[in-house]
């Protein structure tokens, strides 16, 4: 089974000029889902960490799996005002403007260190926010692991410029 198979492009969303890859058509087929799944938790055996967080929101779809088999907690980075108690957030450029993510202080300690997981990366931007919530937090950062990379738009090569380790199951261009 290719995966690549199952992610559909959707051309000028959200707006002109972007070729946005598609999710929704992997996780609504229940074998690609679960090949899916079985291949992020394959791939985070290179890795040594004792928390799981994902980027809001379809990072969440294949993380809390994740951390379901591995056992591991799962930590929510979410948009702004979207978190109840005390949080940290960082502010960060988006392809198509700017955001904020936050998490909450008491999710991460000092001897936590996460894998973060996300559906996608383009530029970096979130992958990177994410990566300082982690480090403000007093955390480690053992790696990402991303559905899909755009491989030509560099974000996964700006991390693993950081330092950071980096996996993805499939990759595109993208536009």
């Amino acid at each position: 089974m290719n995966l690549k198979d199952f992610i559909r492009s959707i051309p000028d969303y959200p707006k002109k000029g972007i070729l946005f890859r598609d999710i929704t058509t992997l996780i609504k087929n229940e074998k690609a889902f679960s090949k899916t799944i079985d291949q992020i938790v394959e791939r985070s055996k290179k890795l040594k960490f004792n928390k799981i967080a994902a980027i809001e929101s379809r990072g969440f779809v294949f993380a809390s799996a994740v951390s379901y088999i591995l056992k591991k907690p799962f930590i929510m980075l979410r948009k702004k005002d979207k978190l109840p108690a005390d949080v940290h957030s960082i502010d960060f450029e988006l392809e198509y403007g700017n955001a904020t993510i936050e998490v909450h202080k008491d999710s991460i300690g000092e001897d936590d260190t996460i894998l973060i997981i996300d559906d996608i990366i383009a530029t970096g931007g979130t992958a990177d926010a994410a990566a300082k919530l982690v480090e403000i937090s007093n955390g480690k950062v053992a790696g990402f692991i991303f559905v899909i990379n755009l491989f030509d738009l560099n974000g996964s090569n700006n991390l693993v410029k950081k330092g950071y380790h980096v996996e993805n199951l499939m990759e595109f261009p993208g536009h």
